[in-house]
């Protein structure tokens, strides 16, 4: 057990109108990680909710001490509510989902096993047997094949949210909004090694998703061509000989 004043994990939850969701959720991420005797926190980031997203976690404290929580003063969006959760974790280790239950918390200990054996810097899921619609799927799909196609990479899923990282990694990647659509591809670019494994993906219970065509396409394709123009820009040497 590592010290409970400085815990082993951060486990980051953004979320934006996600009420419904937070308790069970948080009752999730409780029984994945109780029986791995890791020290673990749960950072909730409200990004600018409206549904007393925050009130909810304010009340759920009491019974989950390990739980925390961050209000942001306004909408910032999915990488700013990343870097809040990040900037304020204390663990070694950062684990990411999001909010809205289609993820499955039972998947980050395996993950995070998997990161120690290995020595990994990264590992990032796949969502299998996504339970979203044929339109979502399907722009998914393209998106992934352009992002590989123009940066060089192969994440096979590069949106998915379920990852766990060092902390002291995700200090040295470039940040900027859009950065969580690229995260694997931003590690590996900084030398740092990242591995795919399968994650269970689960249909949504409650709410509805909050982006749409026009955030999701559109927006990422201009972030693409920035996360291209840094592949070929960052500053790399390797040196041969020191006297």
């Amino acid at each position: 057990m590592k010290d409970s004043q400085k815990p082993y994990i951060s486990v980051i939850v953004p979320v934006k109108n996600e009420y419904d969701n937070i308790e069970p959720l948080v009752r999730e991420i409780v029984s994945a990680f109780e029986p791995t005797g890791w020290s673990y926190e749960i950072i909730y980031v409200d990004d600018g909710s409206t549904d007393n997203s925050f009130d909810k976690i304010q009340s759920l404290r009491e019974q989950f001490p390990q739980l925390r929580g961050i209000q942001l003063d306004r909408n910032y969006g999915q990488s700013t509510a990343f870097l809040a959760g990040v900037d304020t974790a204390r663990g070694e280790l950062i684990a990411t989902l999001d909010g809205d239950l289609q993820n499955d918390p039972a998947d980050l200990p395996k993950m995070i096993e998997l990161l120690q054996k290995k020595s990994l810097d990264m590992v990032t899921g796949i969502r299998v047997g996504r339970r979203d619609t044929f339109f979502r799927r399907i722009q998914s799909r393209i998106a992934n094949y352009v992002r590989n196609k123009i940066t060089g990479d192969n994440i096979i899923d590069s949106a998915c949210a379920v990852r766990v990282y060092r902390r002291e990694c995700f200090a040295s990647i470039v940040k900027f909004n859009g950065m969580h659509r690229f995260m694997p591809t931003l590690f590996r670019m900084a030398g740092y090694r990242v591995e795919q494994v399968p994650v269970n993906h689960r249909p949504r219970r409650f709410g509805k998703a909050k982006y749409g065509m026009l955030n999701r396409v559109f927006k990422a394709t201009a972030d693409l061509f920035g996360v291209r123009w840094l592949q070929k820009n960052t500053l790399r040497y390797k040196i041969k000989n020191q006297l």
